[in-house]
C-alpha cells in the first residue's frame, strides 16, 4: 500500500462535502496514479470524467499508462490521455490525462466543462503559466456556471494554505509520503572543468561506488548530448546511457524510463523534466549539476532568452528525492554544501518571467481585459501584461478598443501561441498554410529538422524525416493548416516573410564584417561567417540566443527587401536630417526606418533653406543658444538687461532658456539662407536682441543701464555688468581724482564697483565708497605708488586735485 492511500479518507470526505481540496504530498507517495482512481467511484462523480493535468508530456503519457496496467487495460479505455500530437481516448474514458496547454484549449472552447466532474492539478507546485490560468478560469467557471464541479491541486512542495485560501479557504489534505533514505555527497565546484567533464567524473565515481541506476540532472539538449558523445569514448560493459528531454520521439523517452533489462545498469541524463511525476525503476542514484534552464522574457525586446539559472532549494531537493523512490540512494550533488544554504528556496512563478501575449490573448477570449478578476496566486507583472496587450495590437487580435477582433478570434481558436497563429493566417491567406504551419511545428517542437540556421534546410529536414515525432508533427502542422479554414490565393511568400510576421521585432539588416547584423530595436545579431546566411542583407530570425551585448542567431530565413517594404509599410518612418558633408557643407539625408534599421536614404546635396533653417533651429534648441556666435556687444546687453530685471522683472527675458523658448520670434528671420551657424554674424544678431526690448525700454536702457562710463578725464569705460558684485569699470586712479561722489547705476540704486588701477594696469584697490577710500586707505596707497611711479602725480587730497590720464610734464 502506498503512503498517499492512508490520506484518501479524508480527501474523499472533502470533495464530497465541498467543491474543492489542496492534497500536499511528497514525491513518491503515489498521489499521480492513486488518487484519480480512487475517486472514480465517488457518487459526486455520475457519469462525468475526471481530468488530471501534468506540466509535461512525458508525465501525462506515463501517468495514463500506469493507471491503465493497475486497471488491466490498455491506455484508451477507462484511462486515456491527450497530449500535443498525440491522443488516446474514447468514448469509455473516464479519467483523461491531459498537459496543462491542453486544458486551457478545453475550457476556452467549452468554459462549462460539459461532462467534466472533476479536474486535478497535479505537480501545481512547478507553477506553469498553464497550470495557473488553467487554475484561474476553472475557479470562475465553479464560481459563475459550474458549482457542482470539483477542482483539485495536488503538490510535493507547495504552501497549501496560499492555494486553499485561492480556492474559497478548501480543506488541506496532507500525506506524510514515505522516502527511502538518501545519503548526500558534495563533490564541490571546479570551474576549470566543463560542466560535461565534471558530470562524466561524477557518474564514473557514483558506478565504482555504487550499485544500482543512476539519473543524472543537467541543464538542457546541449549538456545532455555532449555528456553522452563522453560518455560513449569510455563505454563500461552492463552500462547503458539514455538521453532524456522533451525533444525526443515518445518511444526513446519511453526507454529512458522503462527498468532496466537484468543485468543492466542504466544512465539516464535528463532535463527537469525528470523532476517530478516519473518514476525511473532501478534509479538509486541521482547525480545533479545544479543547473536548470529556464525562459526568461524580456518586455522591452520583445525576446525570450532561455538562461541557465541554479535550482532552488526545493527543486534540488525534489532531485534528491529520486535516489530513495525505491530504496535508500545516494545522491551527488556538484557543488559544495554551503552552497545550499545560498539557493533561493523556490523557482519563480513562470507569470513573473514569461512572455504574457498567449495570456492575454485568453484572458480576452474569455471576456476578461486583465487578470484583476481572476484566482492567481501571483498576478502577471503590469508592465509585461500590458506590453502582451500592445503585442496583441500590432498582431491585430486587439481593436483600439482593446476589444478582441474577429482576427483575434481566429488567432484565440488556433492552438499555436498567438505569433505563430498570426503568422499562419496571414499565409493562409495567399495559399500557404500549409507552409506557415510546418514552420510554426518546426518552432514549437525543438529538435525537428536537424539543427541547421536556415529555416529552408530545416523544413527539407522536417520533409525528409521519417521518424514516429516528425510524422506527428506533420500531421499535426497539416490540421493547424485545416483550422484556418482559407484557402486563399496570391504571390507566394518566402520563408523570411512568414517569419517576419511572427516576429517583426527579429527583422535584421547587414552592417559591418560578414555575419554580423542589427535587429530592428537597435540590437546587435550575429551568424558565423562561414554560414551562407552570412551573405544575406536581410534576414528575419525566429530563435535568438542571448549574449552580453549581442544575439546569436540560431534559426533564420533570408528577406527580400521589396516584399518586407510592402508588408510593414504601415510601420515605416521618414526621418530627415542635415549633415555636413566633406566639403563643410550642409546636404539632406531622408531616411526611411523600420524601427531602427534604415531601410532607404536619399541625399540632395542642395536641399531646401526652410530644412536648413529648421534644422539650425533644431540645433540651437538642442545645444542652447551659447552655440550662437554672439559678439560682445550683444553679450553685454544680454547682461545689461539682465542686471536691471533684478529691480524691475518687467525688462525683457534674455536668458539663455527665455531666448531658447523664443528662437520663432528673433533666430528664424536670420537663418534665411544661411547654410551653417558659424556663418551668423554678431552685429545681426545684437540687432535681434534689440528688436526684443520694447522701443521706449530702449531709451530707458542707456539711463539706467549705460554701456560705458565717462570718467573726470573725458575718457568712457566699459561696465561690466556681469562681473562678481555687481557692475564694475576698470580705471586708472589718477582718472577719478577730483570724483567726490561715487558713480552708480539703475538711477542711483546700484552704485558701480571701481577697480582703481596703478598707472601699469595693476590693481591698487577696489571700492563702491570713493569718498571713503579718499579719506582713509588713500595715504599708504599715495606712499606705495609714489615710489613705484614717481614720474606720476600723487596729491595729499586726490578729492580735490585735478584728473589726469598722463605723467607730470618734463622738467617738474
Amino acid at each position: 500500500m502506498l503512503p498517499i492511500h492512508e490520506a484518501l479518507p479524508e480527501l474523499r470526505a472533502a470533495l464530497s462535502a465541498g467543491s474543492a481540496a489542496v492534497l500536499v504530498a511528497p514525491p513518491g507517495a503515489g498521489k499521480t496514479t492513486v488518487v484519480p482512481l480512487e475517486l472514480l467511484g465517488e457518487r459526486w462523480r455520475g457519469d462525468g470524467k475526471i481530468i488530471v493535468l501534468e506540466p509535461r508530456r512525458l508525465a501525462a503519457r506515463a501517468a495514463a499508462e500506469r493507471m491503465a496496467r493497475t486497471l488491466g487495460e490498455p491506455v484508451g479505455q477507462t484511462v486515456g490521455y491527450r497530449v500535443r500530437m498525440q491522443s488516446r481516448v474514447s468514448a469509455a474514458t473516464r479519467i483523461e490525462v491531459v498537459t496543462e496547454g491542453v486544458f486551457t484549449r478545453m475550457i476556452l472552447a467549452d468554459p462549462e466543462l460539459a461532462g467534466v466532474a472533476c479536474v486535478i492539478f497535479d505537480e501545481f507546485h512547478e507553477r506553469s503559466l498553464d497550470a495557473d490560468l488553467g487554475l484561474a478560469l476553472a475557479r470562475d467557471a465553479q464560481g459563475l456556471i459550474r458549482d457542482d464541479l470539483r477542482l483539485l491541486v495536488m503538490s510535493a512542495t507547495l504552501d497549501g494554505a496560499a492555494v486553499a485560501g485561492l480556492l474559497g479557504d478548501a480543506p488541506v489534505v496532507e500525506s506524510l509520503g514515505r522516502a527511502f533514505p538518501v545519503e548526500t555527497k558534495y563533490l564541490g565546484r571546479d570551474e576549470r572543468l566543463r560542466l560535461e567533464d565534471r558530470v562524466v567524473r561524477a557518474v564514473e565515481r557514483a558506478l565504482a561506488e555504487e550499485a544500482g541506476s543512476v539519473l543524472v540532472f543537467l541543464p538542457g539538449q546541449g549538456e545532455i548530448l555532449r555528456t553522452a558523445e563522453r560518455l560513449a569514448e569510455r563505454p563500461r560493459p552492463g552500462v547503458v546511457v539514455a538521453p532524456l528531454f522533451g525533444a525526443l520521439d515518445p518511444a526513446q523517452q519511453d526507454r529512458a524510463i522503462s527498468p532496466a533489462p537484468a543485468g543492466v545498469r542504466k544512465v539516464v541524463l535528463a532535463t527537469s523534466i525528470a523532476e517530478t511525476s516519473l518514476t525511473i525503476e532501478g534509479v538509486r542514484v541521482v547525480i545533479d549539476c545544479g543547473l536548470a534552464r529556464v525562459p526568461r522574457f524580456d518586455p522591452a525586446s520583445g525576446l525570450t532568452r532561455l538562461a541557465t539559472v541554479r535550482v532552488s532549494r526545493a527543486a534540488a531537493d525534489q532531485r534528491r528525492g529520486r535516489a530513495g523512490r525505491t530504496e535508500p540512494g545516494v545522491c551527488y550533488r556538484l557543488w559544495g554544501e554551503a552552497e545550499t544554504r545560498a539557493l533561493p528556496a523556490y523557482a519563480d512563478p513562470e507569470i513573473l518571467d514569461a512572455d504574457l501575449s498567449g495570456l492575454a490573448l485568453d484572458l480576452a477570449r474569455w471576456g476578461a481585459a486583465d487578470a484583476s478578476g481572476l484566482a492567481f496566486l501571483d498576478p502577471p507583472p503590469a508592465a509585461a501584461f500590458s506590453e502582451a496587450r500592445a503585442l496583441l495590437k500590432r498582431l491585430e487580435a486587439l481593436g483600439s478598443d482593446g476589444v478582441l477582433t474577429a482576427h483575434g478570434r481566429a488567432l484565440a481558436d488556433m492552438p499555436l501561441p498567438p505569433r505563430l497563429a498570426h503568422m499562419v493566417l496571414k499565409a493562409a491567406d495567399t495559399g500557404q498554410a500549409g507552409r506557415a504551419a510546418r514552420v510554426a511545428a518546426l518552432l514549437t517542437e525543438r529538435g525537428l529538422g536537424g539543427r541547421d540556421v536556415d529555416l529552408r534546410h530545416r523544413l527539407e529536414g522536417l520533409d525528409r524525416d521519417r521518424s514516429p515525432r516528425a510524422r506527428d508533427a506533420r500531421a499535426l502542422a497539416d490540421r493547424w493548416a485545416g483550422l484556418t479554414g482559407r484557402a486563399g490565393r496570391g504571390e507566394p511568400l518566402s520563408d523570411g516573410l512568414l517569419l517576419a510576421f511572427a516576429y517583426p521585432e527579429r527583422i535584421a539588416r547587414a552592417r559591418g564584417p560578414q555575419g554580423e547584423f542589427q535587429l530592428v530595436g537597435g540590437r546587435g545579431a550575429f551568424v558565423e561567417p562561414t554560414d551562407a546566411l552570412a551573405r544575406e542583407t536581410w534576414l528575419a530570425a525566429a530563435e535568438l540566443g542571448g549574449g552580453e551585448r549581442r544575439d546569436r542567431i540560431l534559426l533564420a530565413a533570408p528577406l527580400e527587401e521589396a516584399e518586407m517594404l510592402a508588408a510593414f509599410a504601415d510601420q515605416l518612418e521618414t526621418e530627415d536630417r542635415l549633415e555636413e558633408s566633406g566639403g563643410g557643407k550642409l546636404r539632406a539625408k531622408r531616411l526611411t526606418r523600420l524601427g531602427r534599421l534604415v531601410v532607404r536614404e536619399q541625399v540632395d546635396d542642395n536641399p531646401d533653406p526652410a530644412l536648413i533653417a529648421a534644422a539650425l533651429a533644431d540645433r540651437v534648441r538642442a545645444e542652447g543658444v551659447g552655440v550662437l556666435p554672439w559678439g560682445a556687444p550683444a553679450q553685454a546687453l544680454r547682461e545689461r538687461i539682465a542686471f536691471l530685471r533684478r529691480f524691475d522683472d518687467s525688462w525683457p527675458d534674455l536668458s539663455d532658456e527665455a531666448l531658447a523658448a523664443r528662437l520663432d520670434d528673433w533666430l528664424i528671420p536670420l537663418l534665411g539662407g544661411v547654410r551653417a551657424l558659424s556663418a551668423l554674424k554678431p552685429d545681426p544678431l545684437e540687432g535681434a536682441l534689440r528688436a526684443l526690448i520694447p522701443w521706449d525700454r530702449q531709451r530707458a536702457l542707456d539711463a539706467e543701464a549705460p554701456g560705458r562710463w565717462t570718467a573726470p578725464t573725458g575718457n568712457s569705460f566699459a561696465i561690466d555688468y556681469a562681473a562678481e558684485g555687481g557692475p564694475r569699470v576698470d580705471v586708472r586712479v589718477q582718472e577719478v581724482f577730483g570724483l567726490t561722489v561715487h558713480p552708480a547705476v539703475a538711477g542711483g540704486r546700484a552704485p558701480l564697483t571701481l577697480s582703481l588701477l596703478s598707472p601699469g594696469h595693476r590693481p591698487v584697490q577696489t571700492t563702491k565708497d570713493l569718498p571713503g577710500f579718499w579719506k582713509g586707505s588713500w595715504k599708504d596707497v599715495r606712499a606705495d605708488m609714489r615710489g613705484r611711479y614717481p614720474k606720476h602725480v600723487w596729491p595729499e587730497d586726490p578729492a580735490a586735485a585735478a584728473p589726469t590720464a598722463r605723467a607730470k610734464p618734463r622738467g617738474t
